[in-house]
């Protein structure tokens, strides 16, 4: 008889999911893992009404402002059951849920930008108001910065999504505490050169 050895690689600090692909998320306690990713995790997205593709913070120049609102479901997601309704907080600290017929007006002010809410589940798309050319084929963009070694640099890029999905290219994402400290560090040291750079140059004395 053969006896395995089970070896811990780890614990699980956080889980968390986002409920609108490209915004804040909620932390969760628990949550389940499907063979789509977590549960309700990328469920909804903002879609462009002027020409139907998905609101990517890839392409920061299109959407500088994804990353300051945050999403949250009003109900906890339940397999084999209709999405829940999600409710979004604004930078301003305005609340609204998907439930709300003003939704898309309200979303739409807050970016300056026409966009309808769309949701997803089970393989198919729900479209809570559209007006965007064939909602069965969804593409997002991504911007490429001017980097050498890419495949492409200083331009826009379209990219089609997942069918039925709002995923890009990966259901979850897995982050080592490891490696999000050293992030960290590699961003405190660029600020710090940063900041040594403007002390220097302001240090300098005026010329003529």
């Amino acid at each position: 008889m053969s006896h395995s050895t089970q070896v811990a690689l780890g614990s699980v600090v956080s889980l968390w999911r986002y409920p609108v692909k490209s915004m804040l998320g909620e932390e969760l306690n628990a949550v389940e893992v499907t063979e789509h990713g977590l549960l309700g995790d990328r469920a909804y997205a903002l879609v462009d009404s002027s020409d139907g593709k998905v609101a990517s913070a890839k392409n920061p120049r299109k959407w500088p402002q994804l990353f300051d609102f945050r999403a949250a479901f009003v109900d906890t997601p339940r397999p084999a059951a209709k999405v829940p309704p999600v409710r979004v907080t604004l930078p301003d600290g305005t609340v609204v849920t998907s439930e709300q017929s003003d939704v898309n007006q309200v979303l739409s002010r807050a970016l300056n930008r026409e966009v309808t809410l769309d949701a997803t589940e089970h393989g198919y798309r729900e479209v809570v108001e559209s007006s965007f050319p064939n909602p069965s084929m969804l593409k997002a963009e991504e911007y490429w910065p001017d980097m050498e070694g890419l495949d492409y640099r200083d331009t826009v890029t379209d990219f089609d999504l997942p069918e039925g999905t709002f995923f890009d290219c990966a259901v979850v994402h897995l982050l080592t505490t490891a490696t999000l400290d050293s992030s960290a560090s590699c961003i405190h040291r660029a600020v710090s050169k940063s900041d040594d750079s403007d002390r220097m140059s302001s240090s300098r004395p005026p010329t003529a």
